[in-house]
């Protein structure tokens, strides 16, 4: 049995980006060093640096994501990068969509444990949440699939006007043009690259930011969408 690899001190940086929330911030990295390796949802070797490779990371996301607004996190395994983002912005609404219970059972004593009442944890894929989850103002996305993929799942969970942050490594800017066709097709309006977490992770975090129009996921998901929202509309008056 290989003998577990030990949690880093947590950095200066993460005290200034979790402020208030640092002590909660400290107790879900130690939880993913812990039970999140226990259960398969992070690789052992990913405990030494999850500072940096992950709860910091996924934080600075909040520098892109505008106030106040609703979030879902789509494919949101052990809460990356939902849990960083609701852990420094208080003044979100987030969902965290995930599909397998093992993960949401963990999500779902995450939130609790640290008291994130603006957290609410869904079991489902984005596919079948579409139509009975309220459209939300921005998704997020972290190691879900490629981009013309996700993109797929996460534009049609968005309201009008709404917009996609995916957190992408290198290859960020070859998978935002591959996906081009994809995403015109999707309703997206505008595409960008952002690299936000200046003086906090090196090298920074970088995000592929996908706008969105008035009709999130084209025709397809326009009737799509109103097909459901018609199914539950039948359901509650019965």
């Amino acid at each position: 049995m290989t003998e577990a690899a030990e949690l880093p001190p947590a950095p200066e940086q993460a005290r200034e980006v979790f402020g208030e929330r640092f002590a909660d911030a400290v107790r879900y990295a130690e939880l993913l060093a812990e039970a999140g390796v226990q259960r398969g949802l992070i690789g052992p070797r990913e405990v030494p640096r999850l500072w940096e490779r992950h709860l910091l990371n996924c934080a600075v996301l909040s520098e892109a994501v505008p106030e106040g607004v609703t979030v879902c996190d789509v494919g949101s395994g052990a809460g990356l990068p939902g849990i960083p983002l609701a852990l420094v912005r208080d003044d979100l609404n987030i969902t965290l969509l995930e599909p397998l219970l093992r993960r949401t059972n963990f999500l779902t004593e995450v939130v609790e444990l640290l008291g994130l009442d603006h957290v609410t944890v869904v079991r489902g894929r984005a596919e079948e949440v579409m139509g009975k989850l309220p459209p939300v103002h921005v998704v997020t996305a972290r190691a879900v699939a490629p981009l013309d993929r996700l993109a797929t799942w996460g534009i049609p969970l968005l309201r009008p006007y709404g917009e996609m942050l995916a957190l992408k490594g290198d290859t960020a800017e070859e998978e935002l043009k591959a996906a081009a066709t994809a995403l015109s097709k999707l309703g997206a309006v505008e595409t960008s690259i952002l690299h936000v977490g200046e003086g906090v992770v090196d090298p920074l975090s970088t995000v592929v930011r996908v706008e969105v129009g008035e009709s999130p996921g084209g025709v397809r998901f326009a009737a799509k969408r109103a097909k459901a929202a018609r199914t539950g509309r039948a359901r509650r008056r019965r």
